[in-house]
């Protein structure tokens, strides 16, 4: 069963809105080979461990349907509050257990949420819906983010990373598939038509503020807070004080770049 870890509605809300939709360097990624492997335009795409619906919402234009799936009720009432396409829709189910018949899914994703999967059922299930001639497109982003702005770049990294190192201290040990770029994932997928990129990189335009409700949006953030309130809230709250100070600025709402590294899997069931 995979595993949850985003089912209070105070996590998700914070998961809506601070989360960000896949970047245009892993969109191109994957439209370039759904478009290769002639998968788009397509009748039905499904989303699992779809979270809110960042990644969802970019599937709409390519394909007739949409589903996006999650095992946590929270998430998928946020996904379902947020506007989006009329053939984009939402429902609660495991990762393992997708209500949808054999041979009917064309295309099946999964944006940063593989790894909290169970990777030999969930593999199992995408063999058992794709369609012949279907693709998988799973992706995640890793742990080393950076930060731009201006002339102290290297500065504000450097504190983000302080703090986010010490939130990964709360990591759950399945954040070892992120750790080894989804290796294990791929290894595990039943198609010899496969390919693991691990070099998409990506500049999200945020605040100070998103990016430190980027760190209150992860998991290990919640189970940190959870174990000593106070001393995470103090955490974040004196991270975004040397953030601000460092960049000389007083606003949170000052922008900044956000440059993460995307791991994508490709595959392509035969036919």
């Amino acid at each position: 069963m995979a595993t949850q870890m985003f089912e209070g509605r105070g996590h998700a809300a914070v998961y809506q809105k601070y989360r960000f939709a896949p970047g245009k360097e892993l969109q191109q990624t994957i439209l370039s080979y759904l478009q290769e492997k002639k998968a788009i335009p397509a009748e039905l795409a499904v989303d699992v461990g779809c979270g809110s619906g960042q990644g969802t919402h970019f599937l709409g234009p390519h394909f007739k349907k949409v589903v996006g799936t999650d095992i946590s009720e929270a998430q998928i009432q946020e996904a379902k509050d947020t506007p989006c396409m009329p053939n984009i829709s939402y429902l609660v189910c495991p990762a393992e257990e997708l209500p949808f018949q054999e041979g009917s899914v064309d295309v099946l994703t999964s944006f940063t949420a593989a790894h909290w999967f169970d990777t030999q059922r969930f593999v199992r299930e995408a063999q058992r819906v794709l369609r012949p001639g279907g693709c998988v497109a799973i992706s995640t982003y890793t742990v080393d983010m950076s930060l731009r702005y201006g002339d102290c770049s290297q500065k504000l990294t450097s504190i983000f990373r302080e703090c986010w190192d010490k939130i990964l201290e709360y990591s759950h040990n399945r954040i070892k598939h992120v750790l080894d770029d989804y290796k294990e994932i791929f290894e595990a997928l039943p198609f010899p038509d496969k390919k693991r990129v691990t070099d998409i990189y990506d500049p999200i335009p945020m605040t100070v503020e998103g990016v430190v409700g980027y760190m209150e949006s992860a998991s290990p953030y919640q189970t940190f807070k959870k174990k000593d309130p106070k001393a995470a809230t103090s955490l974040l709250q004196e991270t975004e004080k040397r953030m601000l100070e460092t960049m000389g600025v007083s606003s949170r709402e000052t922008p900044v770049e956000f440059w993460v590294r995307h791991v994508c899997l490709l595959g392509c069931k035969g036919r």
